[in-house]
């Protein structure tokens, strides 16, 4: 069974999912930058305590998952979304969207998909892919990140639906049901209402790992790892903050520059001078992101290693922490008319 799909490239693969699942149903005016900010997708977290490939979690976006509900909840769409036990049970069910017509996103892990470059293969279980068809034994897959469209053996999409670790996606299957016209009026609400949630993550969410008190705390964290932990181990936690940062996704410069694009995109449907404005202070913490990661590869690459040089990259963080703090601020100022 095939059904007629339009693949679009994102830079992300959830954003992408959602933009593709939403413009098969009719939603044509959904970008990916507007998807990522209705759906109050940029974020920071840092999780010492729980490690993922020997290093500590690092986040620089929402959980995995909630850009898709939050964009179609804010819509006023209603979602299909399943978990298993039983790989036969996934199956079932996918076989029954396919021969329905109804192209499914599916939560998988990286490690083992075939089409990925190997060096981008590693034990991470939040990637996001669309199922729209099968042929024989192979499935149709439209992944956002890639340029064209590719195919899973059913063994090979099972393995990557199942795979094990933490997030474990347990075959989860979701999909934006039937729904009304989406009209501007409504894309204006959600705009509102994703930049107002996305300033009570990032500014006033409790703790201090969280947000951009978490950017902050993790600038101060890194200026102790060579002595805390050593030179190698050091290198290896700033190599995991890179991983994160620079090959999951976008990252941490990318996904900031999405922010920056939703909210020069959001001017059409709320003309407030400061919106673009404010877009040029999350362009320039993407920048500073990016330079970041340059700075930490030369250390875990051992071209840079001194005390100093870890101090410089945790000032890059403090001073992102800071940047961030600012857009957002303003952000929370704006006198929302409608």
């Amino acid at each position: 069974m095939i059904t007629p799909f339009e693949h679009i490239q994102a830079a992300h693969c959830e954003n992408g999912v959602t933009t593709n699942l939403l413009q098969q149903t009719g939603v044509d005016k959904i970008t990916e930058p507007l998807a990522f900010g209705i759906g109050s997708g940029l974020f920071y977290i840092y999780i010492p305590l729980l490690k993922i490939n020997n290093g500590p979690a690092i986040a620089f976006r929402t959980m995995p998952g909630l850009i898709f509900k939050r964009t179609c909840k804010a819509l006023g769409i209603d979602v299909v979304r399943k978990k298993f036990r039983s790989r036969e049970q996934a199956e079932l069910f996918l076989e029954a969207c396919i021969n329905s017509g109804q192209p499914v996103g599916c939560q998988v892990g990286v490690y083992y998909l075939s089409y990925f470059p190997k060096e981008y293969r590693f034990h991470f279980n939040a990637h996001n892919l669309i199922v729209y068809g099968r042929e024989d034994d192979r499935y149709l897959i439209s992944d956002p990140v890639m340029e064209t469209v590719t195919t899973l053996s059913r063994y090979e999409l099972e393995r990557v639906r199942f795979a094990k670790g933490p997030l474990a996606p347990n075959g989860q299957i979701y999909f934006p049901k039937e729904h009304p016209p989406v009209g501007d009026q409504q894309i204006a609400n959600a705009i509102k209402s994703g930049i107002k949630r996305n300033v009570r993550d990032m500014l006033r969410i409790p703790g201090a790992f969280a947000g951009v008190k978490g950017i902050k705390y993790t600038g101060e964290k890194i200026k102790k790892w060579r002595d805390k932990l050593g030179e190698d181990q050091a290198g290896l936690y700033l190599a995991q903050l890179v991983r994160m940062q620079e090959e999951i996704g976008t990252g941490g410069g990318g996904f900031r520059y999405i922010y920056a694009a939703f909210l020069q995109q959001s001017y059409a449907f709320h003309p407030y001078d400061e919106l673009p404005e404010i877009s040029k202070i999350f362009t320039e913490a993407g920048d500073l992101w990016r330079t970041s990661a340059v700075q930490a590869a030369g250390i875990y690459k051992k071209r840079l290693g001194s005390q100093e040089d870890f101090n410089t990259m945790g000032n890059y963080l403090l001073e992102i922490s800071q940047i961030e703090r600012r857009g957002f601020e303003a952000l929370s100022k704006i006198k929302w008319r409608s």
